[in-house]
């Protein structure tokens, strides 16, 4: 479980837009917005050093505690991190309100663990087709990730969103069908049972269509 006691501290920002962000940038802070329960959303700026290190010690997913000259002022989640396209340095951070009893919805990454039965005794390969998923719960029991142990899939098996497990008082959002991971033939193997498969050869014809409208060149 990440750590619950998290602190930030912030101030207002007073220089908003373009110019304003620049600036704070420049200074090595990050401009911020604080919103949620139906309050005023407040543009702060946060020392861009110190939020990277909460972030890097479970604060993506843990409730933090803002506070302002040592005061605490409220706690709030990171919901959004921009990031520069090619240094990754944060640029932007939304931040939402919450508290400790709170249920809110929130995504979160997939770890696998183990090595798949079809990976290590087959030649297989692991595609995770889903990096994370949508869930509900308490906002001060969010954990870091999700884990999904694959070491029992065997080749053409796969883990859905409904078989990783859960913590207690969390529930699933994302379809619980969504194919999460699964164990695949490599290239190679594939290619050979292609080549092995008997060929099929099917009539070609043109498609029917139902309930539409003969077009005159003129509206072609």
């Amino acid at each position: 479980m990440p750590n619950k006691d998290l602190q930030l501290s912030v101030q207002p920002r007073e220089r908003l837009g373009t110019t304003g962000a620049h600036a704070l940038r420049a200074q090595g802070k990050i401009p911020a917005v604080v919103y949620g329960h139906g309050n005023v959303p407040e543009h702060i700026a946060v020392d861009a050093h110190a939020f990277e290190e909460l972030l890097h010690h479970g604060g993506r997913n843990a409730i933090i505690t803002l506070t302002d000259g040592g005061r605490k002022r409220q706690t709030a989640l990171v919901r959004q991190i921009q990031l520069h396209p090619v240094s990754r340095h944060i640029l932007h951070a939304d931040l939402q309100r919450v508290s400790a009893d709170e249920t809110i919805d929130t995504r979160l990454p997939i770890v696998t663990i183990g090595v798949a039965d079809g990976v290590r005794n087959a030649g297989a390969v692991m595609d995770v087709v889903v990096h994370e998923l949508e869930v509900e719960g308490p906002a001060n029991r969010i954990p870091e990730n999700l884990e999904v142990d694959v070491t029992e899939l065997g080749v053409h098996e796969h883990v859905t969103a409904a078989d990783v497990p859960l913590p207690t008082g969390f529930k699933l959002l994302t379809p619980p069908e969504t194919v999460v991971v699964s164990i695949e033939p490599s290239r190679t193997a594939r290619e050979l049972e292609e080549a092995a498969a008997p060929a099929v050869v099917e009539e070609v014809t043109e498609p029917e269509v139902i309930g539409a409208e003969p077009t005159s060149p003129e509206t072609e």
